[in-house]
């Protein structure tokens, strides 16, 4: 088996209001999430309103986007039509460094070195409209 790249994404999400500040750090190449000014809590994806406390008091920081991979499966069918030539993909969900889980690609590993626990840290993977998606890769 190849290491997985995908090289440039074929489709996007439309961003939101509520979720653009996240488009644009990403597009700087930084990983920016919410995070809740009267309970703490890291929030994620955007919202807004806190999901531990519901303020509408959030603020967008900046974090390494480094974490540790918490699960993960091996997609050898395409998830939708627009996958069909990336071959299989290695679809994760990631704990970030500061307690968040984020659903995520890994980039350039071979599907048979991924690992539960195995450390993470960003790829930005622009797509074909220019929206700049987050992956991750090893660490």
């Amino acid at each position: 088996m190849t290491a997985t790249t995908y090289g440039s994404a074929p489709i996007a999400p439309d961003p939101t209001p509520t979720s653009q500040p996240f488009w644009d750090a990403l597009a700087a190449g930084r990983v920016e999430i919410q995070h809740c000014a009267d309970c703490g809590a890291w929030v994620y994806y955007p919202r807004s309103r806190c999901s531990s406390c519901l303020s509408a008091n959030l603020v967008w920081e900046q974090v390494s986007g480094e974490g540790t991979l918490y699960t993960f499966t091996v997609a050898r069918q395409p998830t939708t039509p627009a996958f069909a030539d990336a071959g299989e993909m290695v679809i994760g969900v990631v704990v970030l460094d500061e307690g968040v889980k984020v659903t995520t690609a890994l980039e350039n590993v071979k599907p048979a070195d991924v690992r539960v626990g195995m450390r993470v840290r960003p790829v930005f993977v622009p797509t074909a409209s220019g929206l700049v998606l987050l992956r991750h890769e090893p660490a």
